[in-house]
């Protein structure tokens, strides 16, 4: 996972350097299992090529190698690529890692999957890197973005607190819509788009956060 913002007077520009630091103060930011809606939404798809945007250290990666994906992850943050290293080594699987900026960074190939999890971005730099997501998606691909909701700030728990890296599952779904309209190929189908509620435990017991789950399919012609 990776967050950037905008400056702003409540909230200063965070950026690969911010999350080195971060990454360097514990042994893991994040948990250790798979996403649960990426293991919800990707349980009935066929292992094939998968991309992971924004991998921080890398536990959705590793969770689809393990399941049989050939997977390429990219992150900004060298730390965390480097726990994602480790990690996939001591689980005995491989990983295609880079360091890269996602709003900037064109991999190669095509994938059948693509998921962007919780990178939250401004407008235009969310766009950038939904365009690449949906530019490199395989015909008959899956593209899966997940992301706290705007909705969040006032209804759920947890997550950012500028509106401007909190997008609408609107948002989301026309900036792809956009993407595969100017580009070439199969256009692609909106098969689910709206806001989830996802349980966060804390020490003062669960609480529910509202997420937006943007989930697309590339057509085959």
């Amino acid at each position: 996972m990776s967050l950037r913002t905008t400056r702003t007077r409540e909230n200063p520009r965070v950026d690969a350097d911010d999350w080195n630091a971060r990454y360097r103060s514990a042994d893991l930011v994040w948990s250790a299992d798979a996403n649960a809606f990426l293991v919800e939404e990707a349980a009935g798809l066929p292992p094939g090529t998968a991309l992971d945007l924004g991998c921080g250290e890398g536990r959705n990666a590793i969770w689809l190698a393990t399941n049989g994906w050939t997977v390429t992850a990219a992150d900004f943050s060298s730390v965390a690529v480097d726990k994602a290293r480790s990690i996939a080594a001591e689980r005995g699987v491989t990983v295609d890692w880079h360091v890269a900026d996602v709003v900037k960074w064109r991999p190669r190939g095509t994938f059948d999957l693509v998921v962007v999890l919780y990178v939250q971005l401004p407008e235009p730099e969310r766009a950038a890197m939904l365009a690449t997501a949906t530019t490199v998606l395989a015909p008959g691909g899956t593209l899966l973005v997940v992301a706290h909701s705007l909705r969040n700030l006032e209804e759920g728990f947890g997550g950012p607190r500028d509106p401007a890296v909190l997008p609408t599952p609107d948002e989301v779904e026309a900036e792809i819509l956009a993407a595969a309209a100017a580009g070439s190929g199969p256009g692609v189908e909106i098969e689910r788009a709206g806001d989830v509620e996802r349980i966060a435990d804390t020490p003062d017991g669960p609480r529910k956060a509202l997420d937006l789950l943007v989930r697309v399919r590339r057509g085959l012609r």
